[in-house]
């Protein structure tokens, strides 16, 4: 037989340290992003600025052309984010102002440090309500509202701290734990808590339970019904029409967006005018109150560290925290990519950290890239990051000079439009297209949406998280493995099963091995090699049919630990047992090295590596007939 032309590259292997360098750098800087100025170092430190601060890299750019539609955009969603401001600081039973606040200071960090140039910053109604859920446990905003709010403060500190270490630490695998399923699960189980502890402000209720599950939230409605305003309800009931009808008018449209974006404040106006002309505030409709003039003021003072409260504020921080990256994270890729372009993770993690670190200095509370406000700013056209920071002037302008205005606003309005806004997060048609594809997705899911809504939502969360990270454990512990069969009339060996046509070798049983080998899998590996072995045995009592050959694809095998390798030196004894020589096909460099630095190698001897099962199949054939001919010729000495 004549030897492969090319083979296994048995180089020396790599020092620890090289390994270790190879293996953070491919983990934490996969997109290597100064790779193509290594040699120029004023171009590697421009790059450098321009990474970390990726408004260095589009203002030079910037023209009036293009400020026309940030312009346009910008004062598009301050018209959506003054509504939203009010009606989530009110759901995370936080002062309006600070709602407001929230639009004004973190716009401007993000349109420095963020990536996506669609993304609008603001505050979000999960988080608000998981803000109000986690600290209200704890201490009572009614009771000691000045405690509560000083405590919201500090979750958002710890909220940024933790953002920004995930984001320079290149640790954004992290969000991707918060899968689509459950992500999907719990924004729908959230909706729904959302709408229903709406019904407090449509029927302008006074009392209310402190708790989110479905359950006691109808407790709380249907057991005051002697505070129930028919008043309010029917306002609400209107305005919550009106506001349906843009959404529909809106997805009949889509030119018509700027109707169903403009409709929250359109609602908070007449909501204003309606109170102060017919005094409603005298027949039940509940008002916002006060609201003062005046910029962000310094909360840095605040931050309460009393060891008391810092395990519900660390709580509260980390849980609204990867909530708030996993949303935020998520809508801006999905903008992106409707544009062509990316965004980098490790980037908005950063640019949201620092974001919530300034903000709980500036009484602000958590923000992050809401769907609806980012949706808006997308189709109003806008171009760059500057959409933020108009929106932050105008935020400017509204604090200085109109926020009294608003102290009319009623809170059967902000209840209608927080209603309207979640009813478009319960994605049912996504739920369904889950149940059809993936089963074990749907549950996943649904541990998350019904978590949520009938227990807590830090349950439903850790519940769907826990079922996503079992059904990953199960793919590495019980990895797919398959049978090769050739192609006819080709040179390519695929799945026997996927492909009933390719055909056996006779005498060689080639598999393949598609995962990690390590201690939690290496013992289902050996045992499912084995009973291929066996099945392929037992089809026929032919001796023709018995296995002399069994190479092993590792082409798909990225790492190998000690434990996998004493596997395969288990297996390799079972198979001399048998009669059945081993050969490994294209190891990668990980597993080679390990393998050669445990004598793996020497032990089967090199000549058993083959860089493809082409000239691993041809070794073996040529060994098969070597074996017959001897075989003939001794059966033709004996006769």
């Amino acid at each position: 037989m004549t030897s492969p032309s090319h083979t296994v590259n048995f180089s020396a292997p790599r020092g620890f340290i090289t390994a270790f360098k190879s293996d953070c750098k491919e983990t934490f800087f996969p997109d290597d992003p100064f790779h193509k100025s290594k040699d120029k170092p004023l171009l590697k430190l421009k790059k450098k600025i321009q990474y970390f601060v990726p408004l260095f890299e589009w203002l030079p750019k910037y023209n009036l052309h293009l400020l026309r539609y940030d312009l346009l955009a910008g004062i598009t969603i301050t018209s959506l984010a003054i509504p939203q401001g009010i009606s989530y600081a009110k759901l995370g039973d936080i002062p309006p102002i600070n709602g407001l606040y929230s639009s004004f200071i973190p716009p401007f960090v993000y349109a420095i440090f963020g990536s996506s140039k669609h993304l609008a910053v603001g505050t979000v109604a999960a988080c608000s309500l998981l803000i109000s859920d986690t600290i209200g446990a704890k201490v009572s905003p009614k009771d000691d509202p000045t405690l509560y709010l000083h405590l919201v403060f500090t979750a958002t500190f710890f909220t940024g701290i933790f953002q920004t270490a995930l984001g320079f630490l290149r640790l954004g695998i992290l969000v991707d734990f918060l899968s689509h399923s459950t992500i999907t699960g719990f924004m729908g189980g959230t909706a729904i808590i959302i709408c229903l502890q709406q019904l407090k402000g449509i029927f302008g209720l006074k009392h209310f339970t402190t708790h989110t599950d479905v359950v006691s939230v109808l407790r709380a409605v249907f057991s005051h019904r002697y505070e129930w305003r028919w008043q309010s309800a029917v306002v609400g009931v209107v305005f919550l029409a009106f506001l349906q009808f843009t959404r529909f008018l809106r997805q009949k449209k889509p030119k018509l967006f700027w109707v169903s974006a403009m409709a929250p404040m359109v609602v908070v106006v007449v909501g204003c005018l309606f109170v102060f002309f017919a005094h409603a505030d005298k027949y039940g409709i509940q008002i916002v109150g006060d609201l003062k003039k005046g910029l962000n003021p310094p909360s840095i003072q605040y931050l309460n560290f009393d060891r008391r409260y810092l395990p519900v504020t660390v709580q509260a921080g980390l849980v609204t925290g990867l909530v708030a990256l996993a949303e935020g994270i998520a809508i801006g890729r999905s903008f992106a990519i409707l544009k062509n372009e990316q965004t980098d993770g490790n980037k908005e993690m950063i640019a949201f950290g620092f974001m919530n670190v300034i903000g709980s200095f500036t009484s602000c509370y958590l923000t992050t890239g809401p769907f609806s406000k980012t949706a808006v700013n997308f189709n109003a056209g806008c171009r760059t990051a500057m959409s933020n920071i108009v929106m932050g002037f105008c935020m400017m302008l509204t604090l200085l000079f109109l926020a009294p205005l608003f102290s009319y606003t009623p809170l059967v309005a902000l209840s209608s439009i927080i209603m309207s806004a979640m009813l478009g997060l319960i994605n049912y048609e996504e739920m369904l297209h889950l149940f059809k594809v993936d089963k074990f997705d749907f549950v996943i899911c649904m541990a998350a949406f019904l978590g949520v809504s009938f227990i807590s939502m830090d349950v439903g969360l850790i519940l769907s998280v826990g079922l996503a990270l079992l059904r990953a454990l199960l793919y590495v512990a019980r990895p797919a493995a398959c049978k090769l069969g050739k192609i006819p009339n080709s040179t390519l060996y695929r799945d026997t099963e996927q492909y009933p046509g390719s055909t056996p070798m006779q005498g060689i049983l080639v598999l393949q091995l598609g995962s990690p080998i390590y201690f939690a899998n290496s013992t289902y590996i050996r045992e499912r090699i084995l009973r291929y072995i066996q099945k392929e045995q037992g089809i026929s009592d032919s001796k023709s049919d018995v296995i002399e050959h069994l190479l092993l694809d590792l082409s798909g095998v990225s790492s190998i630990d000690m434990t996998g390798i004493e596997t395969f030196v288990e297996l390799r004894r079972i198979l001399d047992a048998k009669g059945i020589k081993l050969a490994i096909v294209n190891p990668r460099i990980e597993v080679l090295e390990k393998m050669t630095l445990a004598k793996f190698t020497d032990a089967i001897g090199k000549e058993s590596f083959y860089l493809s099962i082409e000239d691993a199949i041809q070794s073996a054939r040529f060994s098969l007939d070597n074996k017959a001919t001897e075989e003939s010729s001794n059966d033709q000495n004996v006769a």
